[in-house]
């Protein structure tokens, strides 16, 4: 399948150390986005649309989410920014759900961890969801995409 992503990169260089379990999300979010994916360039105005598979960069510039989209040969496909400002809120919410998740895991009973976890995932498909509106006409992902994107940035959200 062309329409994918076969690369990602996070620039984390301006970031604090992840912690080893922001490490291990990291980890997990870039080996399941790579095993399935759908990633797709829309036709804009009348212009051709280099085609994939896709090495994506993933960077937050002046408090922006920027998208670096190039081909396998490495040549530019597309770039896109986008504003941070519908994350934040969704973001913040997703750590501190995910805090409480780790903490709960280590001593609480499987019942509460559930719960738990069930709420981590509603807030992780509504950012999933705000991902896939903030792209719209940039890009085309299925909700499994836009959830291990949305994991991506909440990474590198972390430290911005």
């Amino acid at each position: 399948m062309m329409s994918r992503i076969s690369h990602i990169e996070l620039d984390d260089s301006n970031l604090p150390p992840p912690t080893p379990e922001i490490e291990q999300e990291r980890k997990v979010a870039i080996y399941d986005l790579l095993e399935d994916n759908v990633f797709t360039l829309p036709k804009r105005d009348e212009r051709a649309v280099p085609e994939g598979p896709y090495h994506v960069g993933l960077s937050i510039r002046d408090k922006r989410l920027v998208f670096d989209v190039l081909t396998e040969a490495e040549d530019k496909a597309a770039e896109f920014h986008l504003s941070l400002s519908p994350f934040r809120q969704v973001v913040k919410d997703y750590w501190q759900i995910c805090e409480s998740y780790f903490d709960a895991v280590k001593t609480m009973p499987p019942s509460q961890i559930e719960t738990i976890d069930m709420a981590r995932r509603g807030i992780h498909n509504e950012g999933a969801r705000i991902l896939a509106e903030r792209l719209e006409g940039k890009a085309e992902v299925d909700n499994d995409t836009a959830r291990r994107l949305f994991t991506l940035v909440c990474v590198l959200h972390f430290g911005g």
